[in-house]
């Protein structure tokens, strides 16, 4: 076998900083440590998700001598009263234990006392990584001395903190085609579905309602997973129905492409929604719910439908959404948006509270729904959707 050439190797595996990125984020994935380096600090890093007292303790052996610390999400730190914008960092002293780590990570304030810093770039890249992974955004750190880092554990991944920051974009930029074929929906449609992957998996599809005309503005709808809401037709959000809505509105424009992206929960994956979930029942509402988890309120990245487009050949678009940011997302990145058409779903007794807080709080274009605040909750239970 030839030594191969360097250039040879990024054919077959990509750069090192992609590869060592994809890897890292299997692990934090897999709940296993890694070690980031960056430019003010080397960390061993933990993500708190699955976390227990063996594996607490494991970590702190692993980190000795140096005090581990636990970095929040400046979305967390907030909800726990602390004014901070980016992540934060608490030391674990001896006595914290794995109930006191989960208190602070994803539950209400603790009754107790802490004393927060700020999280170096490093740390931050940690959060970066660990919400790429879509677990719990936290992440258990240690000082790691660059020269015996690689001692710790043959097992234990070094990724530079550089690679993390490019890692989404590289996802982007590595998607392609992986399959195609014609799909009869039992609503009549007729269409084409196109899957795209990326160089981690992630798979996103294209479905083409009809023939679109390329040469006009094409009527799109870019459309997050919703499990719930588009399989099981779950009443908490209006997700089945805008999806439902916007096939109608493609087969009565003639033709059209719904892009289907693996953004489940805004983008926080299916387990983080259903921790979201828990806490609306507890009282919070939809945006209160994923901040308090340490979440943004929107975690979506459109790069991904802006290059789906791309690849199909389409740049002119008339955009079926409520959502300002999607109009913005697909403005700045070249991407001529010839009109928005709203999708105007029904309000129930069971989503009426979650759409109100997409109007009031997230900005959402939801007219119908300010309107049907002014009337007993009662009265809206079957609400159909206006036509427009």
């Amino acid at each position: 076998m030839g030594n191969g050439s360097s250039n040879e190797s990024s054919v077959l595996c990509g750069t090192r900083e992609h590869v060592d990125a994809s890897r890292a984020l299997a692990e934090f994935r897999s709940g296993r440590p890694v070690i980031i380096a960056g430019s003010d600090q080397t960390l061993l890093c933990l993500p708190v998700e699955g976390l227990d007292k063996d594996k607490l303790a494991a970590f702190r052996a692993l980190a000795a001598p140096m005090v581990p610390r636990l970095v929040l999400t400046g979305s967390r730190a907030r909800s726990l009263g602390i004014d901070a914008n980016e992540p934060i960092a608490i030391e674990l002293s001896d006595n914290v234990d794995t109930r006191t780590v989960l208190a602070l990570v994803a539950e209400k304030k603790p009754d107790f006392e802490f004393f927060p810093e700020p999280a170096a770039a490093t740390a931050a890249a940690a959060i970066d990584l660990v919400k790429l992974a879509q677990v719990l955004p936290a992440v258990l750190v240690a000082d790691a001395d660059p020269a015996i880092s690689g001692t710790l554990d043959a097992r234990i991944l070094t990724v530079a903190a550089q690679a993390v920051a490019h890692i989404r974009e590289k996802a982007t930029q590595s998607m392609a085609i992986a399959g195609e074929a014609q799909v009869p929906l039992s609503s009549g449609v007729h269409a084409r579905f196109v899957v795209f992957r990326d160089s981690f998996g992630h798979d996103s599809v294209a479905v083409i309602v009809g023939t679109p005309d390329l040469s006009k503005p094409v009527p799109v709808r870019i459309h997050s997973a919703c499990l719930t809401g588009d399989v099981f037709r779950s009443r908490r959000c209006d997700c089945g129905d805008q999806l439902r809505l916007a096939l109608a509105r493609l087969q009565e424009a003639g033709g059209g492409i719904i892009l289907y992206l693996a953004q489940e929960g805004r983008g926080v994956g299916l387990a983080n929604k259903m921790r979201t979930y828990k806490l609306q029942d507890a009282g919070l509402d939809t945006v209160d719910a994923n901040t308090t988890l340490g979440f943004d309120d929107d975690e979506r990245d459109y790069g991904v439908a802006v290059r789906m487009l791309q690849m199909l050949g389409v740049m002119r678009v008339v955009l079926l959404t409520n959502n300002p940011d999607k109009l913005d997302s697909l403005a700045k990145a070249g991407i001529e948006i010839a009109r928005r058409m709203p999708l105007e779903t029904p309000v129930n007794a069971d989503n009426r509270r979650y759409l109100t807080a997409k109007a009031a709080r997230a900005g959402h274009q939801l007219g119908h729904v300010i309107a049907a605040l002014s009337e007993p909750p009662e009265s809206v239970e079957n609400t159909e959707p206006l036509a427009r």
